[in-house]
């Protein structure tokens, strides 16, 4: 760096996969806030490590397991077990109507403006004011991350980007990630009751009132644990024998969580939060629209149930975007709950899986090679309104 106004700063480098993997392991936050901080001055020792971040975490061992794996006990599954025709999925799979697949694409990446959007005013909400361009593309680059490796490291890095390029707290980052998966939650929750309710009017079968029971316990627990926070949180935090940098990561990261909740931006976040789980539910409804198989008759009610169940189980962090987990949840629920036969409950969820996992991967590729935020050049800060002057 130099005081010369006229030389401009060095680049950070982009914080690289590797030194997101340690958050596994870490355990403390300040630990956390620790390696942002290094990571966001210049490191002249490493030309080029934009190049070999996230590259290099893929050769690792364990990613490489977390991927095929799942994959391979999939395939072998599938194959053994009766009803699966996987010599015919090819041919069901090719007849489906490509103009609602497209239909399927457009729809699924509409959430991306709308996630930017409800992010870039959480963030606002803590006093920096994000552009909704810059802030979808973070948030695009940190879909490749988790379809790419587990433990979610995509909300990781997400935090991370925004880290290096723009004065926003780690911590208060995090806070704010926190309180967008607390409105996703509810999100799927109410929706999925609504669809599901709407879906089988003429009963309950029995595995959908214990999906509708643990949806009501997520709901109260995630309800109480927010007022608890709110109350108690920090008295609980300052009496426990903590480090005071702790106590400090704590502060700013509920401050992300309450600062960025304002009464007045509740309302827009929650329209937006439904917004976004609409599209994923009409991306599932046009992929069984455009196989559109004999028998085989789910609505947008059914549709969304499906989807949305699918969604709660990407949150299991054990494999990359919840691969195995989700696939087995969403062709049981095809096949239990909607009698879909099992060939057909398949080719729909590789299809859907496709379109919100590999498409997300190539495309989210691109980006990630040709975007000037990894490598932390800094955004474009829009103003903010001040507070008002008092009389």
């Amino acid at each position: 760096m130099t005081d010369d106004p006229g030389t401009p700063p060095d680049l950070p480098p982009e914080p690289t996969l590797d030194d997101m993997g340690d958050y596994e392991k870490m355990g403390e936050l300040e630990r956390l806030e620790a390696l942002a901080d290094r990571t966001a001055e210049p490191d002249t020792d490493k030309a080029d490590r934009d190049q070999v971040s996230i590259g290099r975490r893929l050769r690792q061992p364990r990613t490489i397991v977390s991927i095929v794996l799942p994959l391979v006990l999939m395939i072998l599954l599938f194959a053994a077990l009766p009803g699966f025709k996987l010599d015919q999925l090819p041919a069901d799979i090719q007849r489906a109507n490509k103009f609602l697949l497209l239909a399927a694409m457009i729809i699924f990446y509409l959430g991306f403006p709308l996630r930017g959007l409800r992010w870039a005013l959480l963030i606002r909400g803590t006093g920096f004011g994000l552009k909704v361009r810059d802030s979808t593309e973070i948030i695009f680059s940190s879909w490749l991350v988790n379809c790419l490796v587990p433990a979610k490291l995509g909300d990781v890095y997400r935090a991370y980007l925004l880290k290096i390029n723009s004065p926003v707290s780690l911590s208060r980052t995090f806070g704010t990630v926190f309180i967008e998966r607390i409105l996703d939650l509810f999100a799927i929750v109410v929706l999925g009751l609504a669809a599901g309710f709407i879906s089988f009017r003429k009963g309950l079968p029995p595995q959908v009132q214990l999906v509708f029971a643990i949806g009501v316990i997520v709901v109260v627990v995630l309800a109480v644990g927010l007022l608890s926070m709110r109350n108690f949180g920090r008295r609980i935090i300052v009496r426990l024998p903590l480090p005071h940098s702790v106590v400090e990561f704590y502060d700013r990261f509920e401050e992300g969580v309450f600062g960025a909740v304002g009464l007045k931006a509740l309302p827009v976040l929650l329209i937006l939060t439904a917004l976004i789980w609409v599209t994923e539910g009409m991306r599932l409804y046009l992929v069984i629209q455009a196989l559109a198989f004999p028998g085989v008759e789910i609505g947008p009610s059914g549709a969304f149930f499906v989807a949305l169940t699918g969604s709660l189980l990407t949150a299991v962090p054990f494999t990359p975007a919840g691969i195995g987990v989700v696939e087995a949840g969403v062709i049981g629920v095809l096949t239990i709950v909607y009698n879909v036969p099992p060939t057909e409950a398949l080719a729909i969820t590789l299809v859907d899986r496709a379109i919100s996992v590999v498409s997300i991967i190539i495309l989210g590729g691109l980006v990630y090679l040709i975007s000037p935020l990894r490598k932390g050049r800094g955004l474009t800060e829009i103003p903010m309104p001040g507070p008002e002057p008092t009389v």
